[in-house]
């Protein structure tokens, strides 16, 4: 009985798929095994893990290997057909785009979408002990090999006491949040894992600079509350009028007493806004509703 040619051909190109499956999933086996068991928690098999992640060659030593094992099996495809040679690339030369399309798909895959999802599936989040407000923030640009080193990144960073959060996002950035209070930029900048990935920060979110502008801020809008200049009325108060966002001078805030007019044209939109949500404070007793 005469095979169907076209049976062959098909199952040929089957062939070519799994082995270009195969040969792009190849260099993303430590990386999968590292993810899945930090996950479950496996800490000891991922310390195991941990020096072959450690080498930033080791990677790349894989990728090669995953191509080679590519063409060592297309060379044995095109051999055993009896047509290794320029002519046969050509005849198989769908067989051949499967093999390394696949091979190329997969590693995309990993890339761009597995890593990125699976590293910050058991990322850790800030507490409830603290707000975001009271919360510091750096983003760093990390010189891994791919994104399947961000879950090394972020269970060493987990470590550390006073890190509230850490986010990956492609291809490299670590967003952390962390309370300055129990630590510091530069002890992060430190660890020891940032010798062997070199890192950079691009970002930073100081929030107790932020506070102590604030203090100052609304420790000013009290003593000229007090010297009757700011009557303000919501709390906590508009600070656009005293920092002269608004008609009145600066340092000054007359929006209750322009309630008291009924000429709400000339309250400054953070008071309307906070009456809006219920921040009414005023002398009067009440607040227009709006």
């Amino acid at each position: 009985m005469k095979k169907n040619c076209c049976f062959k051909n098909e199952k040929s190109k089957e062939k070519g798929f799994f082995i270009g499956l195969f040969s792009g999933i190849l260099p993303h086996t430590f990386c999968i095994l590292f993810i899945i068991l930090s996950i479950i928690g496996a800490t000891t098999a991922t310390t195991l893990l941990k020096p072959f992640l450690f080498n930033r060659y080791f990677f790349y030593i894989l990728i090669a290997i995953s191509f080679l094992f590519a063409t060592f099996s297309a060379i044995f495809y095109l051999k055993r057909n009896k047509i290794l040679s320029f002519s046969g690339i050509k005849r198989k030369w769908k067989y051949l785009s499967i093999l390394y399309g696949t091979t190329i798909f997969v590693n995309l895959l990993f890339f761009m979408v597995i890593f990125p999802y699976l590293a910050n599936l058991d990322r850790t989040r800030p507490t409830k002990l603290f707000e975001d407000s009271t919360l510091s923030s750096l983003t760093l640009k990390v010189q891994i090999p791919c994104p399947g080193h961000a879950p090394l990144i972020i269970q060493e960073l987990k470590k550390i006491n006073g890190i509230e959060g850490v986010e990956f996002k492609f291809p490299n950035l670590f967003q952390i949040k962390f309370n300055p209070k129990r630590i510091d930029k530069l002890e992060i900048l430190s660890l020891k894992i940032f010798q062997t990935f070199k890192v950079e920060m691009i970002k930073e979110n100081d929030s107790l600079e932020r506070e102590k502008i604030l203090f100052q801020l609304y420790s000013a809008i009290e003593k000229a509350k007090k010297e009757g200049k700011y009557k303000c009325c919501i709390e906590p108060p508009c600070t656009m009028c005293y920092l002269g966002n608004w008609i009145f001078e600066d340092g000054v805030c007359d929006c209750e007493e322009m309630i008291k007019k009924g000429d709400l044209s000339k309250v400054c939109p953070q008071c309307l806004k906070g009456i809006k949500e219920g921040k009414c404070k005023s002398g009067l007793g009440v607040c227009p509703a709006l």
